[in-house]
């Protein structure tokens, strides 16, 4: 029993840093590694941190389009030299003769002899000559070999979950193949009576099964390896049933809907049977249902029916734990909020966090402000396309327009 007197898992309400700060503690990371070429790497999460194999730049070269002299035969501005070679990207150049300038372009190496390139903008070419208008200082204009990376120099840590910039850089500096971890394998499954797939007629009694395909897609977003089991029917048998295959098939179990209290939702002790239940209701609006527990020592995650319920939660708890264990770093699992001023009054104060449908916009000054949707309910799902974010309403607390407030954009929680 709790100190409030209630059942810890099922009856009291979990504080949600209490909550998340459970699903991490058992979150454990893929052990198994693989190595992939960099166009197989995106999403994937470095098992080894990348080391460059080369200085770069390789060599000292031209910042810009110009010339290519050396600063002492700058006497005066106005100088007159004549052009003694032209340097593209790619080129080989020879060293510079005394008292003469190189034509140079952006990336190109630096001649032999030469210490400074000076801006096209400033020079005038006449024949085979160059008019130099303007001084420059010693290294002005070039990039030095070995100022971004240099040899044997770690470039990416372990944990990075590689994305086009991560990507890249490892392709600068000579890296072909990554070892990162395992994909995370999930499986999931439906559970309700009323569901029936998108493109069937509907009949009596009957909706479609969006939730589905909403997890589906969450977790293909992280790069997760999909073993979906479809809708399964709302007894305590055909849950057990799916529950041990599902378990027996991957690393982690998902389900939408279910995990309420009433006489149709077998999910509790299907999972007390098949294991152990070691979170049920959190204090947060929308998605207080939110199980959690193990089945045969898989991890399980059971999301409540109603879609909204199920994407929030999918956000604020799933993703941070599914990360860990694809092996993310703990520093980079968490989202991070935004501060804008609410657009709204908030004059209630509510006993849970609220993790409100809202839009991040710029009013008429530019400044960023926060509108929230016109509805609370957790089963119109049409107001997460509408909405660009969460707004962070605090528990025990009211608001005013004008008020800061915490935002999570999509761009963080969809990534």
């Amino acid at each position: 029993m709790s100190d409030c007197g209630c059942d810890a898992v099922t009856d009291c309400l979990k504080p949600l840093e209490e909550a998340l700060a459970l699903l991490l503690s058992h979150a454990r990371a893929m052990e198994e590694i693989e190595t992939v070429s960099l166009a197989e790497a995106n999403g994937r999460v470095l098992a080894e941190s990348v080391v460059s194999q080369i200085n770069m730049p390789p060599w000292d070269n031209s910042a810009m389009d110009g010339y290519a002299v050396n600063t002492a035969d700058l006497t005066a501005a106005g100088t007159q030299l004549v052009v003694s070679q032209r340097i593209p990207a790619g080129a080989a150049p020879t060293p510079l003769e005394p008292g003469t300038a190189a034509r140079i372009f952006t990336g190109a190496p630096v001649p032999a002899n030469a210490n400074a390139v000076v801006i096209q903008e400033v020079c005038e070419q006449t024949g085979d000559s160059v008019i130099i208008s303007e001084l420059v200082a010693p290294g002005a204009n070039i990039r030095l070999a070995g100022e971004d990376t240099q040899i044997g120099q770690e470039v990416l840590q372990s944990g990075t979950r590689m994305g086009a910039q991560h990507i890249g850089l490892a392709a600068s500096v000579g890296v072909g193949e990554l070892k990162v971890y395992r994909r995370l394998k999930v499986a999931l499954f439906s559970s309700g009576d009323e569901l029936i797939d998108p493109g069937k007629p509907l009949g009596p009694g009957q909706i479609y099964n969006s939730n589905e395909y909403t997890l589906q897609a969450l977790l293909q977003a992280l790069g997760c390896e999909l073993v979906s089991l479809g809708i399964v029917e709302d007894t305590f048998s055909a849950t057990c049933t799916a529950l041990a295959s599902a378990a027996a098939q991957a690393d982690l179990v998902m389900t939408s809907g279910g995990v309420s209290v009433g006489e149709e939702d077998h999910l509790k002790p299907a999972v007390e049977k098949l294991g152990s239940l070691d979170l049920w209701k959190i204090a947060i609006r929308p998605g207080k249902p939110l199980a959690f527990g193990h089945i045969e020592g898989t991890p399980f995650i059971g999301t409540p029916g109603n879609p909204v319920s199920l994407f929030v939660t999918f956000c604020l708890f799933a993703r941070p734990f599914i990360l860990k264990s694809q092996g993310v770093s703990d520093d980079m699992v968490m989202p991070t909020p935004l501060l804008a001023k609410a657009d709204f009054d908030w004059p209630k104060a509510e006993k849970r966090r609220e993790f409100a449908r809202a839009q991040l916009n710029l009013d008429d000054q530019g400044q960023a402000q926060i509108t929230l949707f016109s509805s609370r309910s957790s089963g119109v799902l049409n107001s997460l396309t509408w909405a660009n974010g969460l707004a962070i309403l605090p528990e025990q607390q009211t608001l005013s327009r004008g008020d800061m407030v915490q935002f999570l954009p999509f761009s963080e929680l969809l990534k």
